[in-house]
């Protein structure tokens, strides 16, 4: 947890004070006031501002002016300086201490923030910035608002020793406290390395931008030290690698504006905190009774792909949704939108990539997801086009049980309205899992098309019937009238239907309206857990 060695790190200078009468009267003063702000607000000097700006990134202000309203954020501390001394410190004392904080509105709603300034000791960490953190973070705990935290810091402030050690801890601890209660967003805009790193793990959503934000916990120096391994910072910990591959980045951005915008968007998807219902867009226009596309957009071959992406457009207001980690475990999308102006979370396989299997990162995508909408009171639609866990050595070995259980876990944990559609083939202990009526959904509703089954009917013919197969004149021929004879039997869409296992099969055309009055009558659906500490979910 040290500053990177190839961010050289600005060298704030003191601000200069004009000079006062002897005896200064109110007007001195206040324009002493206003000369400390604005220098303040200018960066230790005009060529650290252009060193931010040759490094492609905005400085703090920009920033903010981005995230919030016009006009509306509110600063603290704005003139707080440390008091550490050696090293030259006593020499160094900038306003601010390298990171601003303070709150703002943003679509008219109260929100927090702190944001480093990588101008001022390279955004490092030391006791008076993590105070600084510490104190907005517990104002916005206390008010019950988002905290968005703007990260471009270097790390630790080595000068400072363990006192900047402890200073991450309380932030850490605040993290996990304020965890389920206020909606916690992390935006990388610059290094994270060390144990910084575990603040961002510790929010609910975390945003990077390409080019400019990294994340790791040993920089590339280390680990050439240690393994050979030769790796740049953005192989080692960029935006595309997080997105696409650790999944540790919900979101990737070409530029911080758009960056910044989809912040803002998903604030507007959130409640302030877990004792509010997610804000109201009001009644989407009239709902269509009937959807003409949606009968073309899933085939009825079991086996053909498709985009369910576009399923997804058809259902939600507008066709307008934010989809969370769109890279990473693509097989499983996770996606915030609104149904008749409500917010709600839909989870769906996605035939497209891996046929839709589940597998061990996309059982921890959707189980991360679920909680995260369990905990702000947000509904949620399952769209279920599963043939089964993917089989092999790899996903036993990396443990998809344990992972799987995750999946599983965070369903049956969750109290917010639930509702399953079954589009087409729902097999085995993945059909279970995708919020089956069994684990506890308020409403199952099912296409024509849905097959629930143990397995697909070939599968269940080479098990059940092997010898007969085998023993027959012809094979091929008999293997396929059991195979017909099998789904005939057991795979009509009505068998789940005859059995109250899915609450009704729906004309597809009418899922988007069936959908959002399923939703109206449980917005006041109550539910509550068995009295504990806290349960013992598989980590």
């Amino acid at each position: 947890m040290t500053a990177l060695d190839d961010r050289p790190l600005a060298v704030p200078v003191p601000v200069p004070v004009p000079a006062l009468p002897a005896e200064p009267d109110l007007p001195a003063r206040t324009e002493e006031l206003l000369h400390l702000r604005q220098a303040a607000r200018g960066g230790p000097s005009a060529a650290a501002t252009r060193a931010q700006h040759e490094r492609g990134k905005l400085t703090v202000h920009e920033r903010l002016e981005l995230l919030f309203d016009q006009g509306t954020f509110t600063e603290i501390e704005g003139l707080r300086r440390h008091r550490a001394t050696g090293f030259g410190l006593e020499d160094r004392r900038p306003h601010t201490d390298g990171v601003v904080t303070g709150w703002g509105r943003v679509h008219g709603r109260t929100v927090f923030a702190y944001a480093h300034d990588f101008r001022i000791f390279g955004g490092s960490l030391g006791e008076s910035h993590a105070e600084k953190i510490h104190k907005i973070m517990d104002m916005a705990e206390a008010a019950g608002a988002p905290l968005v935290s703007l990260n471009d810091g270097a790390g630790a402030r080595i000068q400072e020793g363990v006192s900047a050690l402890a200073g991450y801890g309380g932030i850490f601890r605040r993290n996990v406290r304020a965890s389920g209660v206020i909606p916690q967003i992390s935006v990388m805009l610059g290094p994270c390395a060390g144990g910084a790193t575990y603040s961002p793990a510790l929010t609910d959503f975390v945003f990077m931008v390409r080019g400019i934000s990294q994340m790791f916990i040993t920089g590339p120096d280390v680990v050439e030290t240690v393994t050979g391994e030769k790796v740049t910072q953005e192989q080692l910990g960029g935006a595309d690698l997080h997105a696409a591959m650790s999944g540790a980045a919900a979101f990737a951005y070409d530029d911080e504006e758009s960056c910044l915008e989809d912040v803002r968007y998903l604030l507007s998807l959130l409640p302030s905190n877990n004792r509010e219902a997610p804000p109201s867009a009001g009644p989407a226009a009239r709902l269509p009774a009937l959807d003409e596309e949606l009968l073309h957009l899933v085939p009825a071959d079991p086996n053909q792909p498709y985009d369910m992406r576009e399923v997804i457009a058809r259902l939600v207001d507008d066709a307008e949704y934010l989809e969370v980690h769109e890279r990473w475990a693509p097989n499983l999308l996770c996606v915030l939108a609104r149904i008749d102006g409500q917010t709600v979370g839909l989870v769906a396989n996605q035939p497209r990539h891996l046929a839709g299997v589940l597998d061990i990162e996309a059982s921890q995508k959707g189980a991360s997801f679920i909680q995260t909408c369990d905990a702000f009171n947000i509904p949620l639609v399952t769209l279920v086009d599963v043939p089964g866990f993917l089989p092999g050595t790899d996903q036993e070995h990396g443990g998809i049980i344990r992972h799987g259980a995750k999946l599983l876990y965070a369903y049956c944990n969750a109290t917010v309205p639930r509702v399953q559609v079954i589009l087409r083939k729902a097999y085995g202990g993945a059909y279970i899992v995708m919020d089956s009526r069994s684990i506890g959904c308020d409403l199952s509703y099912a296409w024509p098309t849905n097959e629930i089954a143990v397995m697909g009917a070939e599968g269940a013919v080479n098990v059940i019937h092997r010898r007969a197969v085998a023993a027959a004149p012809d094979p091929q021929a008999t293997r396929r009238a059991l195979t017909d004879e099998y789904r005939e039997a057991l795979m009509h869409p009505y068998y789940a239907a005859e059995r109250g296992l899915v609450d009704d099969v729906i004309d597809p055309r009418t899922t988007r309206s069936v959908l959002a009055e399923a939703l109206r009558m449980l917005r006041t659906k109550q539910e509550t857990l068995v009295p504990r500490k806290h349960g013992n979910p598989p980590m």
